[in-house]
């Protein structure tokens, strides 16, 4: 669990049927989510596709994008698959975030592909 900035309690969890991360508050509930595919290859192995990031603007400015952002990646590492960061916000904090290059494939046109055809 962490906190956000607040200090409010925030938990990031995986709903696999879903297919998305999701941050809950205490005791709010989820207000918000990070949507993925995962894609397997012979070339590029176990990826995590993060393609559109969304927290409900009533709870803006509070850090929780990125506390969303930050424990999808952990679980994608623990999960042992790499992490593409199509979505601007993954984008811009595996940008910023060096101890997590090692985990990341750039988005290419066969990721784009495979999100056209899987993401519907």
């Amino acid at each position: 669990m962490t906190t956000d900035k607040t200090g409010a309690e925030t938990t990031v969890t995986d709903n696999p049927e879903l297919q998305r991360f999701e941050i809950a508050l205490d005791p709010e509930g989820t207000v918000g989510f990070a949507l993925y595919r995962d894609r397997d290859t012979d070339d590029a192995g176990a990826q995590r596709i993060f393609f559109h990031t969304e927290v409900d603007e009533a709870y803006g400015g509070r850090g929780l994008g990125t506390i969303l952002v930050r424990g999808s990646i952990d679980a994608t590492r623990a999960a042992g698959r790499r992490v593409v960061p199509v979505c601007p916000l993954f984008a811009a904090y595996v940008g910023k975030h060096d101890e997590v290059t090692d985990i990341v494939d750039q988005p290419d046109v066969h990721v784009m592909r495979y999100l056209r055809e899987h993401a519907g």
